[in-house]
């Protein structure tokens, strides 16, 4: 992974009381899975959460922008908004954020299915 494993060990640390989480390596960086479910990810040591439309306010009154990227000249944006500085560093808070990132994960449901789910069928 190309996450920096001691902030991966800090965020695992911060989240603990929240539930266990999995970091599986995506792309770049990694994905946060709880109970199999992907709720955020890492990129270049930076913290994103699953947003919809119960929780997106809370990113934009913080001046949390989602995650995007530029791909043939277009700008791509994700359902992923950074996650305030302000809010990792406090594990309560954190998990409030964690289980809204969490919460609107399942409501957007089980996406597409894996290769190895795919193959399998």
């Amino acid at each position: 992974m190309a996450v920096d494993s001691a902030y991966l060990e800090f965020l695992e640390d911060q989240l603990r009381s929240w539930g266990p989480i999995a970091a599986r390596r995506m792309f770049s960086g990694c994905a946060l899975y709880r109970g199999g479910t992907h709720f955020a990810f890492i990129i270049r040591d930076t913290l994103y959460f699953r947003t919809d439309g119960q929780n997106r306010d809370d990113y934009l009154a913080a001046g949390m922008s989602p995650f995007t990227y530029t791909r043939n000249g277009r700008t791509v944006s994700f359902s992923y908004h950074e996650v305030p500085a302000d809010v990792i560093d406090d594990a309560d808070r954190l998990a409030e954020w964690a289980q809204k990132a969490y919460a609107a994960a399942m409501r957007r449901g089980p996406g597409p299915a894996s290769r190895k789910q795919r193959r399998r069928a």
